[in-house]
């Protein structure tokens, strides 16, 4: 146990036991056994992969690849972080924080100014923050991109407020955090909400962190390339062509971008490109769950945002649910005739929505039968759950997000099935979890069919997330189905 560790643990002691379970984390000893043997081993290699990639004040993904913070990686990071840490879990999000715009959003990347501009590309000097986002408020003393990722911030901040309750309340954790998670998701459900609808749209593929999903291919049919030899990929020299984005993905991103930069970072304008997608609005609504649990934690109710989170689950089903394929679809704004459709392509992020507490009994048995059907494969020929349809025509075991399974999806559809009382299945996944993590030395990315590792090694939130699942056996997770009113999880 590290020192940090050490006089967390105390304070812990000294302050009493935490306060009752939410419905997103359950209670736990204020200082947990160390697991020994190979669990132990794996946590000493894991830890590792977080100490190399720590700058002092957050944690790059990967020191070649992604040499930057990036947004919700930072928030699954923190997850992890406050099993080992949770001072620097705190650290982690406030970093990410202070880069935060003025109209509320959260940038993807936080750029490090010490990082050649040539080591990732779109580097500072595309997006062009302090300039071309001056009128949203971008920040003048630090260089970010405009566009966004899912909104995991608010249940970071509060599963790291539970690591240790008394070093939050000492340092005002979360009286710091709430303001800033509070004005981030005002900014995603007015100034994204392109649909009318209720829900938050993404405006490029590269928001919803599922960069390369088949589910962006006809929207982004719509967007002309940029032209080849206008942009340089830094990415292709830390990974194979056959595991990343096509040239051609690459120049409508490049061109989605530069457009939306262009208008000056405003939403109220579209490039063509606007998507509510059912993971991102699923991790909005979690995280407004947590955000009614910070609210009570600091004095209030926390009432209003609860019944916001119920009111988005039932917009959410309404809009993006399809009885037909058992799962959550992805909604394309401006298609049709600007009159909106689902896309009928079927990704890990139609069943993500399974975390969520106040869904259907009928909509959560869809997914779970789903998720364990041939589409997918879990608890069958799939390692993990593969990011994209194992039957569908666009499937590619190895090309980013058309097939390969990721880990961050796997621990939030572990929760899910948790929360929902699959047990059995939810441990079956944590231990091929573990086990895919450890032996692909915590790949960003595994082969679906047999975990071999692709994309970068030592990936942040890969570590981070086999921490958080080695440190139970999931037997504490509450099963409950209500919100917090009364409920226990969150």
């Amino acid at each position: 146990m590290d020192r940090t560790t050490q006089l967390t643990a105390r304070r812990t002691a000294r302050t009493g036991p935490a306060p009752a379970a939410d419905v997103y984390e359950p209670a736990e000893p204020a200082e947990p056994a160390e697991p020994t043997g190979p669990a132990g081993s794996l946590r000493a290699r894991a830890a590792g992969v977080l100490e190399s990639n720590w700058t002092g004040t957050s944690t790059v993904p990967s020191r070649g690849l992604y040499p930057h913070q990036w947004s919700w990686d930072s928030a699954f990071i923190a997850i992890g972080l406050r099993r080992l840490s949770p001072s620097r879990a705190q650290t982690e999000l406030e970093t990410l924080l202070a880069a935060q715009w003025g109209d509320g959003r959260i940038p993807h990347i936080v750029f490090n100014p010490s990082v050649p501009l040539d080591a990732y590309f779109p580097s500072p000097d595309f997006w062009r923050s302090s300039a071309a986002g001056r009128a949203a408020g971008a920040p003048r003393t630090v260089q970010t991109s405009g566009i966004v990722q899912p909104p995991v911030h608010a249940l970071a901040a509060w599963l790291v407020h539970r690591a240790d309750p008394g070093l939050s309340r000492a340092r005002g954790f979360l009286a710091r955090v709430y303001p800033k998670l509070a004005a981030w998701h005002r900014y995603l459900l007015h100034r994204r909400d392109l649909g009318g609808g209720g829900l938050a749209s993404v405006v490029h593929p590269w928001e919803q962190g599922m960069d390369n999903s088949p589910c962006w291919d006809a929207p982004l049919s719509r967007v002309a390339p940029a032209p080849a030899r206008s942009f340089r990929r830094a990415d292709l020299a830390h990974g194979a062509a056959g595991d990343r984005p096509t040239d051609l993905d690459y120049q409508r991103y490049v061109r989605l971008a530069a457009e939306y930069r262009d208008r000056s970072y405003g939403d109220e304008a579209s490039g063509g490109f606007a998507v509510e997608d059912p993971a991102f609005n699923a991790l909005l609504i979690a995280s407004e769950h947590a955000l009614a649990r910070i609210a009570r934690e600091l004095g209030a109710t926390g009432t209003a945002r609860r019944t916001r989170a119920e009111r988005l689950t039932a917009v959410l089903v309404d809009r993006l649910w399809d009885p037909a394929e058992g799962m959550f679809l992805c909604r394309d704004v401006y298609g049709a005739g600007r009159s909106g459709r689902l896309l009928p392509e079927r990704s890990v992020s139609g069943l993500v929505p399974l975390l969520l507490p106040d869904l259907p009994r009928s909509v959560t048995r869809a997914l779970v039968r789903t998720a364990c059907g041939p589409r997918f494969g879990l608890g069958g020929p799939a390692r993990l759950v593969p990011s994209y349809d194992l039957t569908g025509a666009s499937f590619d075991r190895h090309r980013y997000w058309r097939g390969p399974a990721w880990f961050n999806t796997a621990w939030l559809l572990e929760r899910g099935l948790r929360r929902h009382g699959e047990r059995a299945r939810a441990d079956a996944l944590r231990a091929d979890f573990l086990r895919t993590a450890a032996a692909s030395g915590f790949a960003e990315y595994v082969d679906p069919y047999t975990g071999a590792a692709r994309g970068a090694a030592g990936f942040g939130w890969t570590a981070a997330l086999t921490l958080d699942l080695l440190h139970h056996d999931g037997s504490d997770h509450s099963t409950h189905h209500s919100s917090d009113r009364g409920g226990n999880r969150g």
